[in-house]
């Protein structure tokens, strides 16, 4: 997704009125590479987002929270690498992340009980002061995200276990290179009376970025998915100068979604996917996402960014259909909009559908959009994904201008299309392209538009199949809006199949980015 900057705020200052959220020392994250500056100590944050979930393990085979996991992440340069501690019956710092090692309960279960049983790789297992020596060995780029586990004995304990990490950290001289994460707030808060400055990111996900911000607490890092039931806080987090982290992301979509937003750290178990990722990322080449719609709510589209088209009469193309705003022609479920084409006797129409548009909503001009999508099947359904000019409402097409981002009839099967529509190519003879695709009516394929002011490119699956010298000449170079529909037959859908019943046009997401 050429390169993003990804702020992380780590140190805190205290206002007049408590302590309250500052960075005294800013960093700038990129996905392929910015300008970093230097801590005290001569760490370097590494030049990206990543935070190796219990080091960097998964790839080798290596066991998780061992010596070799970690140093493996500082290897990689990796951003972070975090770890779990927990305490001993005999009051040892330790790192593991269950609450078990071998089926003997940690907190009732002396160290050198333990260690009598060796990691997967025959490591012992690490004390809490062993891990940071190794971590601060030959590193220069990654820190150690240090995840405090509650205690399972008493909140008090909890306490202790957190005073006595902060401790340790600063006998190590590692202060500087350590972040402290836990689902337990009370310990977060505990630590901010111990260190003001040390950077905090509260993991259990039900604090808006602004509590956070009140009680001094610097960062929040949750499960991805609240991120999709809450997307208000990730630009309430931006502007508190709140840190945004997201775990424990494992799938590309997943990955692609928070890099698109500007997470300034991502926590995985797939840390070399997530390099893959970032490089493919549209934020990786200088761009920004400006507007978007991830379908993660329920129920009709979301009204501040979508409006209808309602009615049949062929819309021009002697279609079949009849669109409406009904829940059963379209409706948000399950992070994906569905529009459902139904055959149906509706206000003088034998079939349903229907059709959203983003006008007088969200337009621009040039930039690139991504939407991933799955074809409706059935001959005759006519899905598309597209574009008009806003000035349609002063100029009669063709003179607006139309970019069919993605084209598809059922009668065709896999066969995907572009197109554009403009004075002298227009209706069946436009400047357009098409290509051949397994599975568009099984799986879910990403369709690209790239629009500038010298070129227009589409893409099915970063794989280019159409491309237009964009010029002054024509009318692509001012604000257009986005249209989703599914009709059923006319001019490109052709005969409808006599046996069709319903057929479903899913989109996953759109995003539309700009460069900087």
């Amino acid at each position: 997704m050429v390169k993003i900057k990804f702020k992380s705020f780590i140190m805190n200052k205290l206002n007049a009125f408590g302590v309250l959220f500052l960075v005294s020392t800013s960093i700038f994250f990129s996905a392929c590479g910015v300008k970093k500056q230097a801590l005290s100590n001569k760490i370097e944050l590494a030049e990206n987002s990543i935070i190796a979930h219990r080091g960097a393990w998964k790839k080798m085979g290596f066991p998780e929270n061992s010596i070799v996991s970690l140093k493996h992440a500082i290897e990689l340069k990796l951003a972070g690498a975090e770890f779990d501690v927990r305490m001993t019956a005999d009051d040892s710092l330790i790192v593991n992340h269950d609450p078990q090692y071998n089926k003997l309960a940690i907190e009732t279960t002396t160290y050198a009980d333990l260690i009598k049983f060796k990691l997967s790789n025959g490591e012992k297992l690490p004390t809490l002061k062993e891990y940071i020596k190794a971590g601060k060995e030959n590193n220069n780029s990654t820190r150690l995200v240090c995840e405090i586990k509650p205690s399972e004995i008493s909140k008090e304990r909890g306490q202790i276990i957190a005073t006595k990490t902060v401790q340790l950290v600063e006998k190590l001289k590692a202060g500087q290179m350590v972040v402290y994460i836990s689902f337990d707030y009370d310990i977060l808060k505990k630590i901010r009376t111990m260190n003001p400055t040390v950077s905090l990111q509260y993991l259990q996900g039900d604090k808006s970025p602004e509590q956070l911000k009140a009680d001094g607490i610097s960062g929040l890092d949750y499960h991805f998915s609240v991120f999709k039931k809450h997307p208000e806080w990730i630009e309430s987090a931006k502007k508190n100068n709140i840190t945004l982290n997201a775990w424990t992301v494992n799938d590309a979509e997943d990955m692609d979604w928070l890099i698109a937003n500007g997470f300034n750290y991502i926590t995985t178990n797939e840390p070399e996917l997530l390099q893959e990722r970032i490089k493919l990322s549209p934020v990786s080449n200088g761009m920004k996402l400006i507007w978007s719609d991830e379908f993660n709510g329920k129920g009709a589209p979301d009204s501040t960014k979508w409006d209808y088209n309602i009615g049949g009469e062929g819309w021009g193309n002697n279609e079949s259909q009849y669109y409406t705003n009904r829940p059963e022609n379209v409706n948000v479920q399950n992070g994906l909009l569905s529009i459902k084409a139904i055959k149906e006797d509706y206000k003088e129409s034998h079939y349903t559908s229907a059709r959203i548009l983003t006008r007088n909503k969200f337009s621009f001009k040039y930039g690139k959009v991504e939407i991933r999508a799955k074809q409706p099947s059935g001959g005759g359904v006519w899905p598309a994904l597209w574009m008009l000019g806003d000035n349609k409402g002063e100029l009669n097409w063709p003179a607006c201008g139309e970019i069919d981002i993605m084209e598809y009839a059922g009668n065709r099967v896999n066969k995907i299309t572009a197109a554009l529509h403009h004075p002298g190519h227009s209706g069946a003879n436009p400047d357009g392209g098409f290509t051949m695709i397994a599975n568009a009516e099984t799986e879910f394929h990403i369709y690209t538009l790239e629009w500038s002011p010298s070129y227009i490119k589409i893409f099915v699956d970063n794989q280019q199949f159409f491309a237009f010298a964009n010029s002054s000449s024509v009318p692509f170079n001012k604000d257009f809006f986005l249209i989703f529909n599914c009709a059923m037959g006319g001019t490109y859908g052709g005969p409808i199949d006599p046996n069709f019943v319903s057929s479903t046009f899913e989109i996953d997401y759109v995003r539309v980015y700009q460069n900087k």
